[in-house]
Protein backbone atom coordinates (compact mmCIF):
# COMPACT_ATOMS: atom_id res chain seq x y z
CA UNK A 1 0.00 0.00 0.00
CA UNK A 2 1.17 3.75 -0.87
CA UNK A 3 1.71 6.48 1.98
CA UNK A 4 -0.42 8.73 -0.23
CA UNK A 5 -3.50 6.79 0.45
CA UNK A 6 -2.86 7.51 4.12
CA UNK A 7 -2.12 11.64 3.35
CA UNK A 8 -4.79 14.69 4.26
CA UNK A 9 -4.75 18.06 4.66
CA UNK A 10 -6.02 19.43 8.34
CA UNK A 11 -6.37 22.71 9.11
CA UNK A 12 -3.79 24.26 11.60
CA UNK A 13 -6.90 25.47 13.25
CA UNK A 14 -8.34 21.95 14.10
CA UNK A 15 -4.94 20.88 16.19
CA UNK A 16 -5.55 21.23 20.13
CA UNK A 17 -3.14 23.31 21.91
CA UNK A 18 -5.56 22.72 25.51
CA UNK A 19 -7.58 20.23 26.63
CA UNK A 20 -11.01 20.35 27.20
CA UNK A 21 -12.34 20.89 30.54
CA UNK A 22 -13.57 18.74 32.32
CA UNK A 23 -11.64 16.07 30.18
CA UNK A 24 -15.19 14.59 29.20
CA UNK A 25 -16.86 17.17 27.55
CA UNK A 26 -14.40 16.77 24.65
CA UNK A 27 -16.32 16.13 21.69
CA UNK A 28 -16.92 12.42 20.21
CA UNK A 29 -17.22 10.47 17.19
CA UNK A 30 -19.13 7.33 17.52
CA UNK A 31 -18.50 5.05 14.44
CA UNK A 32 -20.80 1.65 13.61
CA UNK A 33 -18.52 -0.24 11.48
CA UNK A 34 -20.66 -2.29 10.27
CA UNK A 35 -23.76 -0.15 9.60
CA UNK A 36 -20.84 2.64 8.28
CA UNK A 37 -22.54 5.20 10.26
CA UNK A 38 -21.84 7.73 12.82
CA UNK A 39 -23.19 9.96 15.22
CA UNK A 40 -21.77 13.38 17.11
CA UNK A 41 -21.66 13.38 20.83
CA UNK A 42 -19.79 14.37 23.78
CA UNK A 43 -17.61 11.65 25.53
CA UNK A 44 -19.20 11.89 28.54
CA UNK A 45 -21.82 9.73 26.55
CA UNK A 46 -19.90 7.20 26.62
CA UNK A 47 -21.71 4.44 29.24
CA UNK A 48 -24.66 4.89 26.14
CA UNK A 49 -23.01 3.10 23.99
CA UNK A 50 -21.51 0.31 26.09
CA UNK A 51 -23.12 -2.69 27.50
CA UNK A 52 -22.71 -4.50 30.71
CA UNK A 53 -20.09 -7.30 30.61
CA UNK A 54 -18.38 -5.10 28.32
CA UNK A 55 -14.40 -4.70 29.08
CA UNK A 56 -12.53 -1.21 28.81
CA UNK A 57 -8.48 -2.19 28.78
CA UNK A 58 -6.73 1.03 30.04
CA UNK A 59 -3.38 1.68 29.70
CA UNK A 60 -2.22 2.54 33.20
CA UNK A 61 1.06 4.24 32.40
CA UNK A 62 2.79 7.59 33.68
CA UNK A 63 4.23 10.28 31.33
CA UNK A 64 7.64 11.66 32.76
CA UNK A 65 8.28 15.13 32.81
CA UNK A 66 10.73 14.39 29.93
CA UNK A 67 11.94 17.78 28.96
CA UNK A 68 14.62 19.72 31.01
CA UNK A 69 16.22 22.90 30.93
CA UNK A 70 19.69 23.41 31.91
CA UNK A 71 22.93 25.30 31.67
CA UNK A 72 26.53 24.49 31.12
CA UNK A 73 29.39 25.74 32.62
CA UNK A 74 29.81 29.25 30.44
CA UNK A 75 25.90 29.40 31.14
CA UNK A 76 24.99 28.64 27.62
CA UNK A 77 21.37 26.91 27.99
CA UNK A 78 20.11 23.08 26.72
CA UNK A 79 17.09 21.00 26.23
CA UNK A 80 17.39 17.83 27.08
CA UNK A 81 14.59 15.26 26.44
CA UNK A 82 14.65 12.05 27.92
CA UNK A 83 13.89 8.90 26.26
CA UNK A 84 14.80 5.85 27.93
CA UNK A 85 16.41 4.71 31.40
CA UNK A 86 19.63 3.07 30.67
CA UNK A 87 20.43 1.88 34.40
CA UNK A 88 18.15 0.05 36.85
CA UNK A 89 18.90 3.08 39.02
CA UNK A 90 17.02 5.34 36.60
CA UNK A 91 20.21 7.91 36.98
CA UNK A 92 21.29 7.15 33.76
CA UNK A 93 19.31 7.50 30.56
CA UNK A 94 19.42 8.26 26.88
CA UNK A 95 17.80 11.28 25.36
CA UNK A 96 17.96 14.24 23.16
CA UNK A 97 20.36 17.61 23.37
CA UNK A 98 19.59 20.84 21.78
CA UNK A 99 21.41 22.46 20.43
CA UNK A 100 22.85 18.90 20.12
CA UNK A 101 25.72 20.13 17.35
CA UNK A 102 27.72 22.23 20.10
CA UNK A 103 28.28 18.63 21.85
CA UNK A 104 31.27 16.88 20.55
CA UNK A 105 32.60 15.74 23.42
CA UNK A 106 31.25 15.28 27.79
CA UNK A 107 29.69 18.17 29.14
CA UNK A 108 28.50 18.74 33.00
CA UNK A 109 24.82 20.54 32.83
CA UNK A 110 23.42 22.15 35.78
CA UNK A 111 19.75 21.69 36.35
CA UNK A 112 17.10 23.81 38.95
CA UNK A 113 16.55 21.60 42.47
CA UNK A 114 20.39 21.15 42.72
CA UNK A 115 20.87 18.29 40.14
CA UNK A 116 23.72 17.96 37.10
CA UNK A 117 24.09 15.68 34.47
CA UNK A 118 27.22 14.06 32.70
CA UNK A 119 26.50 14.00 28.87
CA UNK A 120 28.30 12.62 26.46
CA UNK A 121 27.21 11.77 22.75
CA UNK A 122 27.03 8.44 21.57
CA UNK A 123 27.56 7.02 17.30
CA UNK A 124 23.68 6.38 16.87
CA UNK A 125 23.03 10.82 17.36
CA UNK A 126 21.88 9.70 20.68
CA UNK A 127 23.52 11.21 23.64
CA UNK A 128 23.51 9.45 27.38
CA UNK A 129 22.75 11.53 30.86
CA UNK A 130 23.77 10.51 33.55
CA UNK A 131 22.51 12.57 37.16
CA UNK A 132 24.07 13.55 40.39
CA UNK A 133 21.14 14.88 42.51
CA UNK A 134 21.81 16.22 45.91
CA UNK A 135 21.89 13.89 48.98
CA UNK A 136 18.59 11.92 49.69
CA UNK A 137 16.74 13.01 46.53
CA UNK A 138 15.50 10.32 44.37
CA UNK A 139 15.63 10.35 40.62
CA UNK A 140 11.87 10.17 39.67
CA UNK A 141 10.63 12.34 42.61
CA UNK A 142 13.98 15.47 41.35
CA UNK A 143 12.31 14.92 37.95
CA UNK A 144 8.80 15.34 38.34
CA UNK A 145 10.05 18.68 40.21
CA UNK A 146 12.20 19.87 37.98
CA UNK A 147 11.38 18.55 34.36
CA UNK A 148 8.54 19.86 32.13
CA UNK A 149 5.60 17.69 30.34
CA UNK A 150 6.97 16.48 27.17
CA UNK A 151 4.43 17.95 24.88
CA UNK A 152 4.30 16.86 21.23
CA UNK A 153 6.13 19.00 18.81
CA UNK A 154 3.29 19.86 16.87
CA UNK A 155 1.28 22.00 20.46
CA UNK A 156 3.17 24.87 18.95
CA UNK A 157 3.65 26.19 23.02
CA UNK A 158 5.72 25.94 26.10
CA UNK A 159 4.39 23.43 28.78
CA UNK A 160 3.31 25.05 31.89
CA UNK A 161 2.33 24.26 35.35
CA UNK A 162 -1.38 22.42 34.27
CA UNK A 163 0.07 20.32 31.39
CA UNK A 164 1.66 18.25 34.35
CA UNK A 165 -2.05 17.07 35.31
CA UNK A 166 -3.83 17.49 32.14
CA UNK A 167 -1.03 15.76 30.37
CA UNK A 168 -1.77 12.94 32.26
CA UNK A 169 -4.47 10.37 33.08
CA UNK A 170 -6.59 9.79 36.17
CA UNK A 171 -5.35 6.23 36.64
CA UNK A 172 -1.79 7.18 35.34
CA UNK A 173 0.64 4.59 37.98
CA UNK A 174 3.55 3.00 36.23
CA UNK A 175 6.39 6.05 35.16
CA UNK A 176 7.96 5.11 31.99
CA UNK A 177 6.61 6.96 29.12
CA UNK A 178 8.06 9.92 27.24
CA UNK A 179 4.16 10.82 25.07
CA UNK A 180 0.73 10.42 26.92
CA UNK A 181 -1.98 7.73 25.93
CA UNK A 182 -4.14 10.38 25.03
CA UNK A 183 -7.23 8.56 24.58
CA UNK A 184 -6.85 7.78 28.23
CA UNK A 185 -6.94 11.94 28.98
CA UNK A 186 -10.82 11.95 28.67
CA UNK A 187 -11.66 9.71 31.27
CA UNK A 188 -12.54 11.54 34.82
CA UNK A 189 -13.11 10.05 38.23
CA UNK A 190 -16.99 10.47 37.75
CA UNK A 191 -16.69 8.64 34.18
CA UNK A 192 -15.14 5.98 35.62
CA UNK A 193 -17.61 5.78 38.06
CA UNK A 194 -20.85 5.89 35.97
CA UNK A 195 -19.48 3.07 33.79
CA UNK A 196 -19.04 0.40 36.72
CA UNK A 197 -22.29 1.37 37.86
CA UNK A 198 -23.30 0.43 34.34
CA UNK A 199 -21.44 -3.07 34.85
CA UNK A 200 -18.94 -2.39 32.40
CA UNK A 201 -15.13 -3.32 34.10
CA UNK A 202 -12.25 -1.28 33.23
CA UNK A 203 -8.70 -3.42 33.34
CA UNK A 204 -5.11 -2.13 32.97
CA UNK A 205 -1.60 -2.98 31.07
CA UNK A 206 1.35 -0.83 31.03
CA UNK A 207 2.98 0.32 27.49
CA UNK A 208 5.26 2.51 28.06
CA UNK A 209 4.91 5.25 25.25
CA UNK A 210 8.30 6.45 23.60
CA UNK A 211 9.02 8.98 21.30
CA UNK A 212 9.36 7.03 18.10
CA UNK A 213 5.17 7.38 18.78
CA UNK A 214 5.58 11.06 16.83
CA UNK A 215 7.74 9.29 13.62
CA UNK A 216 6.50 9.65 10.01
CA UNK A 217 6.13 6.84 7.74
CA UNK A 218 8.79 7.71 5.40
CA UNK A 219 8.82 4.61 3.43
CA UNK A 220 6.32 5.40 -0.08
CA UNK A 221 5.46 1.51 0.39
CA UNK A 222 4.06 1.78 4.24
CA UNK A 223 4.57 -2.18 4.91
CA UNK A 224 8.46 -1.34 4.77
CA UNK A 225 8.25 1.17 7.88
CA UNK A 226 9.93 -0.11 10.67
CA UNK A 227 8.45 0.68 13.97
CA UNK A 228 9.92 1.48 17.14
CA UNK A 229 9.92 -0.84 19.97
CA UNK A 230 8.09 -0.36 23.28
CA UNK A 231 8.39 -2.47 26.40
CA UNK A 232 4.77 -3.17 27.82
CA UNK A 233 3.03 -5.57 30.60
CA UNK A 234 -0.20 -7.47 30.34
CA UNK A 235 -1.16 -8.14 33.95
CA UNK A 236 -2.30 -11.99 34.31
CA UNK A 237 -5.89 -10.45 35.64
CA UNK A 238 -6.24 -8.64 32.72
CA UNK A 239 -5.72 -11.79 30.20
CA UNK A 240 -8.20 -13.83 32.27
CA UNK A 241 -10.83 -10.82 32.10
CA UNK A 242 -10.64 -10.91 28.64
CA UNK A 243 -10.80 -14.37 28.34
CA UNK A 244 -14.11 -14.49 30.44
CA UNK A 245 -15.53 -11.87 28.61
CA UNK A 246 -15.69 -12.58 24.86
CA UNK A 247 -17.62 -16.36 25.93
CA UNK A 248 -20.15 -14.29 28.21
CA UNK A 249 -21.17 -12.28 24.75
CA UNK A 250 -19.32 -9.15 26.22
CA UNK A 251 -16.94 -6.97 23.84
CA UNK A 252 -13.41 -5.77 24.63
CA UNK A 253 -12.50 -2.25 23.91
CA UNK A 254 -8.79 -1.00 24.00
CA UNK A 255 -8.70 2.53 25.34
CA UNK A 256 -6.10 4.12 22.81
CA UNK A 257 -3.54 2.67 20.52
CA UNK A 258 -1.02 1.92 22.89
CA UNK A 259 -3.11 -0.65 24.66
CA UNK A 260 -4.62 -1.75 21.45
CA UNK A 261 -0.95 -2.51 19.91
CA UNK A 262 0.02 -4.37 23.70
CA UNK A 263 -3.20 -6.94 23.59
CA UNK A 264 -2.63 -7.51 19.86
CA UNK A 265 1.43 -8.39 21.08
CA UNK A 266 -0.08 -10.80 22.97
CA UNK A 267 -0.60 -13.66 20.82
CA UNK A 268 2.60 -13.66 19.66
CA UNK A 269 4.67 -12.66 22.40
CA UNK A 270 2.82 -13.76 25.39
CA UNK A 271 2.23 -11.08 28.75
CA UNK A 272 5.38 -8.87 28.57
CA UNK A 273 7.75 -8.13 26.54
CA UNK A 274 9.28 -5.07 23.81
CA UNK A 275 6.83 -4.41 21.21
CA UNK A 276 7.26 -3.00 17.45
CA UNK A 277 3.75 -4.68 15.90
CA UNK A 278 2.99 -2.49 12.91
CA UNK A 279 -0.81 -3.25 12.29
CA UNK A 280 -1.97 -2.03 8.62
CA UNK A 281 -4.97 -2.76 6.90
CA UNK A 282 -5.52 -6.50 6.04
CA UNK A 283 -5.56 -7.11 10.09
CA UNK A 284 -7.95 -9.24 11.42
CA UNK A 285 -7.40 -8.31 15.43
CA UNK A 286 -7.11 -11.07 17.64
CA UNK A 287 -8.01 -9.80 21.01
CA UNK A 288 -9.84 -6.51 20.65
CA UNK A 289 -13.68 -5.22 19.59
CA UNK A 290 -12.99 -2.57 19.33
CA UNK A 291 -11.19 1.26 19.82
CA UNK A 292 -11.40 4.15 21.91
CA UNK A 293 -8.79 6.64 20.05
CA UNK A 294 -8.18 10.20 19.19
CA UNK A 295 -8.02 11.85 15.91
CA UNK A 296 -4.20 10.82 14.44
CA UNK A 297 -1.46 12.76 12.04
CA UNK A 298 -1.82 12.28 8.57
CA UNK A 299 0.61 9.28 7.09
CA UNK A 300 1.43 8.44 10.88
CA UNK A 301 1.41 4.52 11.96
CA UNK A 302 -1.41 5.11 14.51
CA UNK A 303 -3.82 6.79 11.32
CA UNK A 304 -2.75 3.75 9.16
CA UNK A 305 -3.90 1.39 12.71
CA UNK A 306 -7.28 2.88 12.60
CA UNK A 307 -7.41 2.41 8.83
CA UNK A 308 -6.95 -1.38 9.38
CA UNK A 309 -10.32 -1.16 11.58
CA UNK A 310 -12.24 0.79 9.68
CA UNK A 311 -10.73 -0.03 5.96
CA UNK A 312 -8.82 3.05 4.23
CA UNK A 313 -12.09 4.67 2.77
CA UNK A 314 -14.54 4.69 5.04
CA UNK A 315 -11.83 5.66 7.85
CA UNK A 316 -11.00 8.71 5.09
CA UNK A 317 -14.76 9.45 5.00
CA UNK A 318 -14.74 9.86 8.88
CA UNK A 319 -11.47 11.87 9.17
CA UNK A 320 -13.31 14.02 6.52
CA UNK A 321 -16.32 14.21 8.40
CA UNK A 322 -14.53 15.04 11.73
CA UNK A 323 -12.73 18.22 9.76
CA UNK A 324 -16.52 19.36 8.47
CA UNK A 325 -17.68 19.43 12.16
CA UNK A 326 -14.31 20.73 13.24
CA UNK A 327 -13.03 18.13 15.65
CA UNK A 328 -10.32 18.78 17.96
CA UNK A 329 -7.12 17.32 16.42
CA UNK A 330 -4.12 14.74 17.92
CA UNK A 331 -3.09 14.55 21.67
CA UNK A 332 -5.35 17.54 23.80
CA UNK A 333 -8.04 16.99 20.78
CA UNK A 334 -11.16 14.77 20.60
CA UNK A 335 -12.06 11.15 20.44
CA UNK A 336 -13.69 8.59 18.66
CA UNK A 337 -15.25 5.47 19.04
CA UNK A 338 -15.01 2.20 17.11
CA UNK A 339 -18.15 0.05 17.61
Amino acid sequence: MQLDEFRFDLPVELIAKFPASPRDHSRLLVIHRKKRTFEHCHFYDLPKFLAPNDLLILNNTKVLPARLFGVDKAEKPFEVFLLKSSSSSKHSWECLIRPGKKVKNEIELFFENGGRGQVKPTPNQIFEITFSLPEGKGILDWLFETGNSPLPPYIKRKADLNDKTTYQTVYAKNTGSVAAPTAGLHFTEKLLSALHDKGIQTYEVTLHVGYGTFSPIRTQNILEHKMHSEDYEIPSKTIEAIKKTKPSGGRVFAVGTTTLRTLESYPLMGPHGSTNIYITPGYQPKMVDGLITNFHLPESSLYVLVSSLLGVEFCREMYQEAIRQKYRFYSYGDAMIIL
